[in-house]
């Protein structure tokens, strides 16, 4: 019995370790179909968590400061869509100078919140589904946030495969002057897809902060944009996989936290910390052997600036 309690632990604890990385490499996805490529998922994260969390402390609503998160996130995104698909700035550097100024942004406003306590979002409680063993706290026990994360993945899918909007922006993705030539605003596409992927990014950094851990610790992120962004690699831009591979990674994460405690395992808690960036680059590393899969797969106009016509 004790070893079922554990395994059901560890699983509502994997569920909870991926809400925020599929959030995240939801939104890198639908920026990614649209073919701009934005590295700032972590500093976007990062604002979003502190805008959360600063808004719930001082409305004293969790619901502002979800919406504050995701207006943090989608600001930053529009900041770099400006950047990039109007000044023309490079996307690789503007997505990692949007990274560092996020995390630089985020330790300025969050220097007065660090150790101030705050009340997790509440959790889903069903009377008799939420008591039933195993299946109560594995399907009914979670946030609200949680069940939006995994209606967002087969409401992409549909969206991206199912609607007419959703193959435009796959066409931009894939030939933006095609696509341009057809009477389709690519800039317009491209603005769109770019904030909606930083107010998921906002949404996956309120997760953390209001939720995972609800508290304010500079760097609370710790690398899952960077693990978000190869989770979209990783699911060869399908909605699917990612969930797939942010659960994976949350499993992951979870294991090495209850590995530190385990006297059988004599390893340094260093080492084991280091597990989830370890798989990410052994995934990566195994995934970029098939050449052909990531071609087929990716947005052929993925980082391509786009000229249009005069």
């Amino acid at each position: 019995m004790e070893m079922l309690d554990l395994t059901v632990a560890v699983l509502v604890s994997t569920i909870a370790a991926a809400t925020p990385l599929l959030f995240a490499a939801l939104g890198e996805l639908i920026t990614e179909k649209a073919g701009v490529l934005n590295l700032g998922v972590e500093g976007m994260m990062l604002v979003g968590a502190i805008s959360g969390f600063a808004t719930a402390v001082t409305t004293g609503s969790a619901t502002l400061g979800i919406l504050a998160a995701v207006l943090a996130g989608a600001g930053l995104a529009l900041l770099f869509a400006v950047l990039t698909l109007s000044l023309l700035a490079n996307q690789v550097a503007t997505g990692l100078a949007l990274t560092i100024f996020g995390i630089g942004l985020s330790s300025l406003i969050g220097r007065g919140y660090v150790g101030t306590p705050l009340d997790r979002l509440p959790r889903l409680d069903l009377p008799v589904l939420s008591d039933l063993p195993v299946l109560g706290p594995l399907l009914f026990g979670h946030d609200a946030l949680v069940y939006l994360s995994v209606a967002l993945v087969f409401a992409i899918a549909w969206f991206l495969g199912r609607t007419r909007p959703g193959l435009v922006l796959r066409a931009v993705g894939e030939s933006h002057d095609a696509a341009h030539a057809i009477g389709y605003s690519v800039i317009a596409i491209r603005y769109a897809a770019v904030v909606f992927g930083g107010a998921l990014s906002g949404l996956a950094g309120a997760y953390l902060s209001l939720a995972y851990t609800p508290l304010w610790i500079e760097n609370m992120t710790a690398g899952r944009g960077w693990i978000a962004l190869a989770l979209v690699v990783f699911s060869t831009w399908k909605p699917g996989r990612v969930l797939l591979g942010a659960y994976l990674f949350g499993g992951v994460t979870i294991l090495q936290f209850h590995a530190q405690n385990m006297a059988a395992f004599q390893v340094p808690s260093q080492i084991l910390a280091m597990l989830p960036y370890l798989a990410t680059i052994a995934v990566l590393v195994l995934i970029s052997r098939d050449v052909t899969r990531i071609r087929l797969n990716a947005p052929a106009c993925l980082g391509k600036v786009f000229h249009p016509a005069g």
